[in-house]
């Protein structure tokens, strides 16, 4: 995901487009969730989670 696509994202975002903001798989983004070691910020949502872009933008060191 180029520079410019993650600056397009909106507010929060699937756990699946942050993953591959990061460059890495769902699985394992769901895996570093689970164990509280996903590198952004996520939002609990009923049984869905989303992850905050602007703590994404802060990992990927993008501001």
């Amino acid at each position: 995901m180029s520079v410019e696509e993650v600056k397009a994202l909106p507010a929060a975002v699937s756990v699946v487009t942050a993953a591959r903001a990061l460059g890495i798989g769902s699985d394992k983004a769901y895996e570093l969730i689970k164990t509280d070691e996903f590198p952004a910020q996520t939002i609990p949502l009923g049984q869905t989670q989303k992850v905050s872009t602007a703590s994404l933008w802060k990992v990927l060191g993008i501001y």
